[in-house]
């Protein structure tokens, strides 16, 4: 009989212990859940195609870019269909740290100077603290640098105030999945030298979005409306469509634009190109990072 209640006590305390147990793992488990975790990797690249992505580089890390523009595919066999001719940028983007990129570019169009910075506002994250999306601000100041009578032949000399154009954008991002991540660029472009029949000013709304069908392959597009292109034959507003191809530390862009100008106050404002009649152009972009330094952790 003692033996009998020996072993009852001891069944007792041991399913109370379990039970403590798993109530423990339990209270854990919750905690593990709520962990804020931050989204990573809503685009590969610091572009989308032509414009920025929600994306900065980390701290002391540098994003070496060239990109590509050829001809017009709609200029024939004589121009090999726009092969022959090409204008080319060459772009450094540097982390001062994990919030803060700064830029610098120079571009054959216009032969433009332009510098840039872009800075993290938000970031997504899931978890204990649920942010749906991702914002940074992003602006540029460019310079244009050809000789005075190619910027305008009626003016002896052209002030360097006249010569400088603003971009800002705000760059929002929402990551649904591993495969789909969506952005909304909303921007300001001012331009201090126009024709006489074109705005100083421009809004644009920018739409960006990436579908990652294959491990290292991702179909993007890009698309901007600009206010000035209403009932504008002169102007149209840019549509971009191309892959992202990833290669350990090279990120490789192939695509078709009906713009060729690779400064966000150029391809804004001045999309010559129709998709509707051929008038685009293939291009590519090249990015490779390097790690400059030693980053705090």
């Amino acid at each position: 009989m003692k033996l009998k209640y020996i072993l009852l006590i001891v069944i007792f305390i041991f399913s109370h212990y379990v039970s403590a147990q798993e109530d423990l793992m339990s209270i854990l488990d919750n905690e593990v859940e709520e962990e804020a975790m931050e989204v990573a990797y809503t685009f590969k690249s610091t572009r989308v195609i032509n414009a920025h992505s929600i994306e900065r580089m980390k701290a002391k890390q540098l994003d070496f870019r060239i990109n590509h523009r050829f001809g017009e595919l709609n200029s024939g066999a004589y121009d090999f269909w726009g092969l022959d001719n090409a204008l080319v940028s060459i772009d450094f983007g540097y982390g001062i740290n994990d919030w803060l990129m700064v830029g610098l570019r120079r571009s054959t169009y216009e032969k433009t100077y332009d510098g840039s910075l872009k800075f993290s506002i938000l970031r997504q994250q899931t978890g204990k603290r649920n942010i749906p999306v991702a914002v940074s601000y992003y602006t540029n100041l460019a310079v244009n640098t050809l000789k005075d009578d190619l910027i305008d032949s009626n003016r002896d000399s052209i002030p360097f105030s006249l010569r400088l154009s603003y971009t800002h954008q705000l760059l929002v991002a929402h990551k649904l999945n591993e495969a789909i991540s969506l952005q909304l660029m909303p921007t300001f472009v001012h331009r201090n030298l126009v024709d006489y029949d074109e705005e100083n000013d421009i809004i644009a709304v920018g739409f960006g979005g990436r579908y990652k069908f294959h491990r290292r392959v991702a179909l993007m597009v890009e698309y901007f409306w600009a206010s000035h292109t209403a009932d504008n034959d002169k102007y149209f507003n840019p549509l971009s469509v191309g892959v992202d191809i990833e290669t350990g530390g090279h990120v490789f862009q192939l695509f078709v634009s009906n713009s060729r100008i690779m400064e966000e106050s150029g391809f804004i404002s001045k999309t010559t190109g129709s998709w509707n009649d051929g008038g685009v152009y293939f291009g590519f972009n090249i990015s490779r990072v390097f790690a400059i330094g030693k980053a705090k952790h």
